[in-house]
């Protein structure tokens, strides 16, 4: 347990340091828009310098910058850098997969009732081509497994769920839900955003076999940059979206016009990158790979445990799952949402912000999202912040 408590502190005071925006805000609220790192802002100074002093002369560096937050993203989550497109959002991937697939009238979808909208409006569009999305309701985020297989049959081509939910941090049981889908012969597409930066993930160890998440929550980016993730022998299966020169194997040659994708997932890039962004998200990913993902998991899971006995001490009611059940896939994650009975949640975040303390409203509640860098000292202080209200 010494071990343990040491490597958390350790892991928070180096991420801490790398975190400026925690010498003055008690920042709460990464699973909406995160602060970069000092590396991200650092790159990015770089980038804009180089732009101004030396125009394209060094885009074949920048290139390179970006080819290696590919190989960050696919070590992140144990893939192969062909299986990694660099795109703008999550929408954006999740859409590679909806506008991809060969939909016949008559197939359907299964996603949840609670889901983001951008995993929601990309299924939604394809009722014009005769495809149904069914969205499976769920208990305050928690998924029984038995009403999602009930919502699959033969003409279910994908299950799309998020790993974590935005609303009430319940972190799915992918490895289940994979194995679900995979019985009934569905793909299965897993919105990452509110997990993918926190958690350990292995697509070797849990085939998802499409993934997709903006780098602008708990990996800590720009927004505007973000990953998606394409299982290698899916590549031919989706029809690329967007082509441009840079989705072709002779994509420099610009005086020869051959149709001849590149045979990995870079041919749903298109054309020009955000390149700036790109590379600031490669050097929060570089980061977190050095702390290691477990210890920054440790670290996330350690500060909301806290956070939710201290909240519940002053009188909160804690609605998100916090019991550590993994066959049951009510597994904890870095996003607590709860509510103090009698006052308006709007009121309360509008206050902890004057009191330098930030966190969100999701559905009517409060909602707190560390990272593993908040210490004890940011927890006072929201403590303090909430307790205050109404004085």
């Amino acid at each position: 347990m010494a071990i343990e408590s040491q490597s958390i502190e350790s892991t928070r005071q180096r991420l801490r340091a790398e975190m400026p925006v925690a010498e003055r805000w008690a920042y709460f609220d990464h699973a909406a828009v995160a602060p970069i790192t000092r590396p991200a802002a650092e790159a990015l100074r770089k980038w804009a310098i180089e732009a101004i002093d030396e125009g394209d002369t060094v885009w074949p560096a920048w290139a390179q910058r970006v080819e290696a937050t590919r190989r960050y993203a696919a070590q992140l989550i144990g893939a192969h850098e062909d299986e990694i497109a660099l795109v703008p959002n999550t929408t954006s991937g999740i859409t590679l997969v909806a506008e991809g697939v060969d939909w016949q009238a008559g197939d359907n979808i299964v996603t949840l009732a609670d889901e983001f909208p951008s995993n929601v409006y990309p299924w939604l569009n394809l009722a014009s081509r005769g495809v149904e999305t069914r969205r499976v309701p769920t208990d305050d985020g928690r998924l029984y497994l038995d009403k999602l297989a009930a919502a699959c049959d033969k003409r279910t081509r994908i299950v799309s769920i998020s790993w974590v939910g935005y609303a009430t941090g319940y972190r799915h049981d992918v490895e289940r839900i994979v194995e679900l889908a995979q019985d009934r012969g569905a793909r299965v597409m897993l919105d990452a955003i509110q997990g993918l930066g926190a958690f350990p993930f292995d697509v070797r160890q849990t085939p998802v076999d499409f993934l997709a998440a903006d780098g602008h929550k708990w990996m800590l980016g720009p927004e505007g940059a973000g990953i998606a993730y394409i299982r290698r022998e899916h590549l031919d299966t989706l029809r690329p979206l967007g082509v441009g020169w840079h989705s072709v194997v002779h994509e420099h040659d610009y005086t020869h016009i051959e149709l001849k994708l590149k045979p990995v997932a870079a041919r749903y890039e298109g054309g020009s990158q955000n390149m700036a962004g790109m590379i600031a998200l490669g050097e929060s990913l570089r980061l977190l790979l050095e702390l290691g993902m477990e210890h920054v998991a440790t670290a996330i899971l350690d500060i909301t445990d806290r956070a939710c006995e201290r909240l519940a001490a002053i009188g909160a009611r804690i609605v998100s799952d916090r019991r550590p059940d993994h066959r049951g896939g009510r597994q904890r994650s870095g996003i607590v949402a709860f509510e103090l009975p009698g006052h308006d949640s709007l009121a309360v975040k509008k206050h902890c912000l004057r009191q330098n303390v930030v966190l969100s409203c999701r559905a009517g509640r409060l909602r707190i999202s560390p990272h593993a860098y908040n210490n004890e000292e940011d927890l006072d202080r929201l403590i303090e912040a909430v307790e205050s209200f109404g004085e």
